[in-house]
């Protein structure tokens, strides 16, 4: 397995973010687990995004064994990226990701209209309350929302 060239830390969850760290990395893994994806197609589906930053990404996330990139013999020629399958272990790890995001949008989205900190722990406990995490099987993640 590739080593990244980040400062090691024995800390697993330092471990993790260091793999997903920079701005867009999620985006670009939640937009490849629909499947492989052209450079220029990844670079269309991310606005906002420079190609300079996009490649940057890839060429980190290929480096730690979470993608997989593939040149293939065509003209002009034509470079795919997938998720290995040892970042396919990462997937259910991000749907975690997003489902807390989801319910810290919805607990700031509230805290926005209301004032005091009591409204807003009476809207974080609310939000607990109905937030559930997505399911996980043998063939991925899928949401229950």
């Amino acid at each position: 397995m590739p080593v990244s060239k980040k400062e090691f830390s024995e800390c697993p969850i330092d471990a993790m973010l260091s793999v997903i760290d920079g701005r867009w990395k999620g985006t670009i893994l939640w937009r490849l687990s629909e499947g492989p994806m052209r450079t220029g197609e990844l670079r269309r589906s991310i606005p906002g995004m420079t190609e300079r930053m996009l490649i940057r990404h890839l060429q980190e996330l290929v480096r730690d064994g979470i993608l997989v990139r593939r040149q293939e013999r065509s003209l002009p020629p034509c470079v795919r990226y997938s998720i290995s399958k040892y970042g396919m272990t990462l997937l259910p790890v991000l749907e975690m990701i997003c489902a807390w995001g989801r319910t810290h949008l919805r607990i700031m989205n509230g805290s926005c209209r209301m004032s005091g900190s009591a409204d807003r722990r009476a809207a974080a406990a609310r939000a607990a309350k109905t937030a559930r995490p997505p399911t996980l099987s043998a063939s991925g993640p899928s949401s229950r929302e």
